[in-house]
């Protein structure tokens, strides 16, 4: 009987072209090249803006991403932007911080300004200029409807005078989109947004406020700007009076989203650095990755990387296919994914043991500045009790539509195939809350019924529908319980919090099987280092393993899987992508680690 014949490796464009721009970026043991650690971690210790990677990024065009294709760019797919931040943010967050802000700062105008605006700052984006996003206040954080920064109409324009304060890039910026109160009482129809052009406001009508010192990022402009009669035209009103914390927050929805992309960069580079220490340090005699609890900690941080990556996978693709959806799974996944990865650094560093926390000897000192540095992307764009609320607002509608088994089939196909193409986003799908529900978890049942009749096939094992089945066992049961919430303005209790915390990894189940189902007999019947995690549904045990493990510690070894045996067989996969210099992912990424270390200046 003659073995079958493996396909060649499948291309998978937006993981190609990040692929090819990380290339482009050269080795990063390169001293001689901006991305270099040892220079990045000396820039962070003075507090130094990182000048010349972010210019090497300009210089590679990366800002090109930022711009909508309608609008002159090269944006046409968030799935292929979240893979280019996920690269330059596993080589540095700072730089990946300071130089993506240019597209948060720029999102309000996509999403509600006209073609002329648009068009305009597009021009503008793409020749350089860093947009920046006045939101938050001194005295009142995330709290948006109790910002003071007033825009008062004066004849031909709008007056700006208050205070934005900790804004990535305010003072380098050229543009600030700025959150402004134009009704003295406030309330949702009481702010708008107004871009605010530097170059053309009066001199001392604005100072820019000092950088704030901060545990991480310490080389970012976090700082601030006050305005004091600054006059801008009534042209730099973006849409209608009123409409500012609309636009905000159905710009969110995008900015949220790829936000994972520096948590998947993050853990990415915190897995490596801990691999790389765990094949070459030996302890009682053998290597460290040998030793069993070792072992384990670096198949559960792996596990749990792969997972988060279907997750953001499924959410970015889905901005084009999903978009009515967009307010539960930007929400859910800019929640799960950044704790997920600071409980997997965490993991890392206790793995490192006291090289963790050395800020020269080890790594350059990248894993220590690496820890530090990525707390804070949980707080961007609403922290993790803004988004967990955001999902608390929705339960209702969410247990109805997974009660009556409510999906958007094409749209979550679209989502989930990975080769499927995606149609062109538009915005004005966007909306405040869904009205039907969340597909991903509400697909779950479905998913679950159909592994069946993959496992009575032979075609999956019979360990997966085990710990699938015991997954939507919980979903069942979480959402009886969301059902069964009553809301409150004030005093959200732990409970729905902690209920919310629960959907989002019910949802990740979800969200994990759909992309296995879809796209097993593709990347399965290839020849990349990433075929062997989706024979026998290996990634997909994995990871719903995991996360059946964080719902119910202990429980699954009463149901009959052995999460452990599972994981050990990560371990082979983990070293030949490690080897290769591919990203930790489920599908071929090679990185500039990739190519021939001896055409490289090591360090």
């Amino acid at each position: 009987m003659t073995e079958p014949q493996l396909a060649p490796p499948r291309r998978y464009a937006p993981y190609d072209r990040a692929g090819r721009f990380d290339r482009s970026l050269g080795h990063p043991s390169r001293r001689d090249l901006p991305f270099f650690a040892a220079r990045l971690r000396e820039l962070d210790a003075a507090e130094a803006f990182p000048t010349d990677a972010v210019a090497r990024l300009d210089a590679l065009g990366l800002p090109a991403h930022y711009v909508p294709a309608q609008h002159g760019g090269t944006l046409d797919s968030y799935e292929e932007l979240l893979q280019l931040v996920r690269v330059v943010a596993r080589r540095d967050l700072t730089v990946a911080i300071a130089h993506t802000k240019t597209y948060l700062g720029a999102v309000s105008t996509w999403v509600g300004g006209s073609a002329g605006q648009a068009k305009e700052l597009g021009d503008r984006v793409r020749s350089g200029a860093v947009v920046s996003w006045g939101l938050t206040e001194r005295s009142h954080g995330s709290d948006l409807l109790s910002g003071e920064l007033t825009a008062t109409p004066v004849a031909g324009g709008y007056r700006l005078d208050g205070e934005k304060w900790l804004i990535n890039n305010a003072t380098r910026s050229d543009l600030v989109c700025v959150l402004a109160r134009t009704s003295p009482t406030g309330g949702t129809r009481g702010y708008s947004l107004l871009l605010a052009d530097k170059s053309r406001l009066e001199n001392g009508s604005y100072t820019c406020l000092p950088a704030a010192r901060t545990h991480g990022i310490r080389g970012a402009d976090i700082s601030g700007i006050a305005f004091d009669g600054a006059v801008v035209p009534a042209s730099a009103l973006i849409g209608e009076e009123g409409e500012g914390i609309e636009t905000v927050l159905r710009s969110l929805q995008i900015t949220r989203t790829i936000c994972a992309a520096l948590s998947l960069g993050a853990g990415d580079r915190a897995l490596r650095i801990a691999t790389g220490f765990g094949l070459e340090h030996r302890l009682y005699g053998k290597r460290l990755i040998d030793l069993p609890q070792a072992h384990r900690a670096l198949t559960e941080a792996y596990a749990d990387l792969l997972a988060m990556e279907a997750v953001t996978l499924v959410a970015s693709r889905g901005v084009h296919t999903l978009t009515e959806e967009m307010s539960v799974s930007s929400a859910a996944v800019k929640y799960l994914v950044p704790t997920t990865v600071d409980d997997l650094i965490s993991a890392m560093g206790q793995f490192l043991g006291a090289r963790s926390f050395l800020s020269e000897e080890f790594e350059h000192g990248l894993f220590a500045k690496l820890e530090r540095d990525h707390r804070i992307v949980g707080i961007f764009d609403g922290n993790t009790l803004v988004n967990l609320n955001a999902l608390i607002n929705q339960f209702a509608t969410l247990a109805r539509g997974y009660r009556a088994g409510r999906t958007d089939a094409d749209g979550l196909a679209a989502a989930a195939a990975l080769d499927a193409p995606t149609p062109a986003f538009d915005p004005a799908r966007l909306l405040l809350t869904s009205r039907t529900g969340n597909s991903v978890a509400a697909s779950l049942p479905r998913s679950v019924v159909e592994l069946r009749e993959l496992v009575k096939a032979g075609e999956a094992p019979e360990s997966l529908l085990t710990v699938a089945e015991h997954l939507l066992r919980i979903s069942d049961t979480t959402h009886e319980r969301m059902a069964a919430h009553r809301p409150s303005p004030r005093d959200v209790p732990a409970t729905a919090f902690d209920l919310a915390h629960r959907y989002t990894l019910c949802s990740a189940a979800a969200a994990c099987l759909q992309v296995w189902l879809l796209n097993r007999n593709t990347v399965a019947a290839d020849t990349s280092a990433t075929a062997g995690l989706w024979q026998d549904g290996l990634w997909a045990e994995a990871t719903l393993t995991r996360l059946a493990e964080r719902l119910t510690p202990g429980a699954l070894p009463e149901d009959g899987a052995d999460g452990s045996a599972v994981l050990d067989r990560l371990m082979p996969l983990l070293i030949d992508q490690y080897d290769s210099g591919e990203m930790f992912s489920l599908l071929p990424f090679p990185l500039a680690e990739a190519t021939d270390s001896a055409a490289q200046e090591a360090s």
